[in-house]
């Protein structure tokens, strides 16, 4: 028997048709919104961020509740402390919309342009993608960064939040129409599925008539139910089982500063590192120094590792292949960069990993060699983030290779089409 729901105008519905209409709304929205000016596009976000100023208290009232909800439920630190907002956050949220309406606009920009020798001259230009389903665990900043970044870029989007976070999303997606209503732009541009039920998600995956591109952005329990159920095209935000490979020339104190950070600023966010890998060479030196910074985080190390520091706990297989999101560690020995290299590209989700080195020549190997979406170098991998990379805020990080990688901004979320200029050519 099919679920009964309440839809957005308060008619009862089943979860089939609540998408099914989320679905022929966003569509209609979208059209409208490609349309619209960069100067009404960007008007709805300065509103938008203005109504999350005006309603912080409505919104930590809102989020309270989620978090009282799952304060007993069995759930990590780390999940709560994603779900968590606070003043302060909330006013990063309301900047980041301000930051992203700040930024240039990435539609209708020619990409490129070619003189064919018959006369007819063709542009690649800019475009929306269309309809984009963002489907999110837990963090409902997510929302505001993923419905401000469509808006910036002409695409309508439908919000499927985490169920802990839902009274949070309603607040977040009502100060983003508020914003598009301020600016004479379609309230169904931005639309949340506004129910726990899981069968939404499903299906969203489904909705090839409407849906133009899903981003998972969440666990691997919710990336592997999208790579078996997606029919639409998807771009997948995978874990950050991220590492930084500290090399015989790093400078000790930079070094113990840099895995500090990222490890540590903010255990459970996808830019953490959780494996340091440490040249053997200074691995007498280093360890007890990394140690003593670390006094609050559990380090599991390889017997190489305990070797140096016996107190630390033995890491498994399994270790090597965990994304904490928590104040644990894995701490590898290897002999050199080439072993550096090879284990990075054997455990990495292919996220972000960073070298810490002076030695120009290591540093060039591994940033070549390593294959994930962002490779840094003397820095912590905590800036994996596209508010850092300039671009605002950022829908999640691309861990694939296929139309986006690394931070997803506002100009990622283009497609591109062709114009072609003639003067009455007609082909042989």
């Amino acid at each position: 028997m099919n679920d009964i729901i309440m839809n957005k105008t308060g008619q009862e519905q089943t979860i089939e048709d609540v998408i099914s209409d989320l679905g022929q709304r966003s569509k209609a929205a979208a059209r409208e919104l490609a349309l619209a000016s960069a100067g009404r596009r960007n008007a709805a976000l300065t509103h938008a961020a203005s109504a999350l100023r005006t309603r912080v208290a409505d919104l930590l009232s809102a989020n309270a509740k989620d978090v009282d909800g799952v304060r007993n439920s069995g759930k990590d630190a780390a999940f709560i402390d994603r779900l968590t907002l606070t003043a302060d956050r909330v006013v990063v949220m309301a900047d980041a919309l301000d930051a992203i309406a700040g930024q240039a606009d990435p539609l209708g920009r020619t990409l490129a342009t070619f003189d064919r020798p018959n006369g007819l001259k063709i542009n690649r230009v800019s475009v929306p993608i269309g309809v984009i389903a963002m489907i999110y665990e837990s963090r409902p900043n997510v929302g505001s960064d993923a419905g401000a970044l469509c808006v910036k870029s002409g695409n309508a989007v439908i919000l499927r939040g985490g169920s802990e976070s839902l009274h949070s999303s309603r607040v977040i997606v009502d100060c983003l129409t508020q914003g598009l209503r301020a600016s004479g732009l379609p309230e169904d541009a931005v639309q949340l599925v506004d129910t726990r039920d899981r069968k939404a998600v499903k299906l969203l995956l489904h909705s090839t008539e409407t849906v133009d591109l899903v981003i998972p952005r969440g666990g691997r329990g919710l990336v592997s139910l999208v790579q078996e159920e997606a029919r639409v095209p998807t771009l997948l935000h995978l874990d950050g089982n991220n590492h930084t490979y500290v090399h015989e020339s790093a400078n000790l104190e930079k070094a113990v500063g840099i895995v500090a950070n990222a490890k540590m600023r903010r255990t459970g966010i996808c830019g953490a590192t959780e494996c340091v890998v440490v040249d053997s060479k200074i691995a007498e030196l280093f360890l007890p120094l990394l140690v003593a910074a670390l006094e609050n985080c559990e380090l599991r190390g390889d017997a190489q590792a305990r070797a140096v520091m016996p107190d630390m706990k033995v890491a498994t297989d399994a270790d090597w292949d965990t994304e904490y999101l928590s104040n644990i560690m894995s701490v590898k020995i290897v002999e050199n960069v080439m072993d550096g290299i090879a284990f990075v590209q054997a455990h990495s989700s292919g996220h972000t990993d960073a070298i810490v080195a002076e030695d120009a020549e290591a540093v060039k190997h591994f940033m070549t060699a390593v294959d994930s979406a962002v490779v840094m170098h003397n820095a912590s991998t905590q800036f994996s983030d596209g508010g850092e990379f300039g671009m605002g805020a950022e829908i999640g990080i691309a861990t694939g290779k296929m139309h986006a990688r690394g931070p997803v901004g506002a100009e990622q979320l283009t497609s591109f089409k062709y114009l072609v200029y003639g003067n009455g050519q007609q082909r042989p």
